[in-house]
């Protein structure tokens, strides 16, 4: 059965000029991309978006680096959506990431790792309803 997933590409990455890149390895993957939405995150959207880890030690510097630039988020769809979107974004430490994953490939780091996947349908349908309302 098909289902939807969220994507974002991140700050690093964008501004690096890697969407075009990113978005055609998704395609070519088999992914189908329903929408897209350029925009910037503020500070109420990241904390309702890492609502899990407001709090943390990590999650200002998380916050502060999702703020610093545009982001590409993508409605993608296809069989497996979730689990086959984070195969193909890897690990969320990039120099452990998979060669040849979007993260081995475009991540700088752990923090800035070019993109975010969801990592369950459910956390697919309440970010989607977050960044695509």
């Amino acid at each position: 059965m098909e289902e939807k997933t969220l994507l974002l590409i991140k700050p690093n990455a964008t501004a690096r000029n890697k969407i075009g890149a990113i978005l055609s390895m998704v395609e070519s993957n088999g992914f189908t991309i329903e929408e897209l939405k350029l925009f910037r995150m503020n500070g109420d959207l990241a904390d309702r978006f890492y609502a899990e880890h407001v709090g943390k030690d990590f999650y200002p510097e998380l916050k502060r680096f999702m703020m610093s630039g545009r982001i590409v988020g993508a409605i993608l769809k296809r069989e497996e959506a979730v689990v086959k979107l984070r195969e193909l974004v890897g690990n969320t430490d990039s120099a452990k990431a998979a060669l040849g994953t979007i993260r081995s490939l475009y991540g700088q780091s752990k923090g800035e790792n070019a993109v975010h996947a969801s990592d369950s349908p459910e956390s697919a349908a309440r970010e989607i309803a977050l960044i695509f309302t």
